[in-house]
This record gives C-alpha cells, structure tokens and sequence, in this order.
C-alpha cells in the first residue's frame, strides 16, 4: 500500500479518530447517534455531531415575515441548545470528546463542509423513513455516492 492511500488515518491506529454523526432529532438519527457514541468510544475517536437545519424562505416575505423569522430563529435556537445539552452529557457518560456543530442549509452540503473541516475519517447517519427518497435519493445515499468517506447508515 502506497503512503497516500492511508492518508485519512492516523498512522498507528486501525480506524477512524474522527466519527461525524448527523442528527436531526428523528428516531433513526438517534439511533445512529447512540451508534456513533459507541464506535468513538470503541475506536477512542472524536465525535463530531452536526445538526443541520434546512433554510426555508416561504412565508418571510409577506405581512409578517419579519416576526415568523425571528420565530423561526428562536426555535432553530432552542433546538440547538436542547440537541447540544443532550449530546454533551451523553459524551461525557461515554468518556467521549465531542464537538457539536449548528448548520443552516441544504444537509448534504452542509455535512461534507463540515466533513471537510473537521477532516472526519467516517459519517454515521440514519436511514430516512420518507417514500420518496425512494426514488430521488436520501441523504444517506448521497453520501454514499459523494465516496469520501465510509458512511455507515443506521435503520
């Protein structure tokens, strides 16, 4: 094997040191979180846990649009606190490092930036329950299909 092709491990060691997990606060994506908890430990990896919430622009712009923002805002808000306060006791019943990051965007893209920036070594994500990804693709697909990471995906 040539030096380069074990560039996304840290020599000495026999898997990831960076785990990403994504969470969106769904039931596959907490099971995926506890996955991701226990391959970090197992792994002694870090743990990054992203949180990415969609923008969406529809009902800003007509009468009232400033007040649904700043509610919109608010929540985004409070949702990121819960998620973190969650995850960081869990990290530290674990005996785990973790670092939580709060994203808006379009998820797939948000992830592999942050993937790219914290140099993560693997992605854990859960399986979508939605149809229609089905046909158009899931996260979790995309992923796959990006091929720059391993990506494990939790039912």
């Amino acid at each position: 094997m040539e030096s380069g092709e074990n560039a996304g491990f840290e020599l000495g060691t026999d898997g990831p040191s960076v785990i990403m997990v994504g969470s969106d606060g769904s039931t596959t994506a907490i099971r995926a979180g506890w996955y991701a908890m226990g391959l970090a430990r197992r792994q002694r990896a870090r743990l990054v846990v992203i949180f990415v919430s969609p923008m969406t622009s529809l009902g800003t712009s007509g009468p009232g649009g400033a007040a649904l923002a700043v509610a919109k805002d608010e929540a985004f808000a409070e949702m990121v606190r819960d998620m973190r306060q969650r995850a960081s006791a869990a990290a530290e019943e674990f005996g785990i490092s973790l670092t939580f990051l709060a994203r808006r965007g379009e998820p797939f893209a948000e992830i592999c930036k942050a993937a790219d920036e914290v140099r993560a070594d693997a992605i854990v994500v859960g399986a979508s329950a939605k149809a229609g990804h089905r046909f158009i693709g899931s996260l979790a697909v995309r992923l796959v299909r990006a091929g720059r990471w391993p990506v494990t995906v939790v039912p």
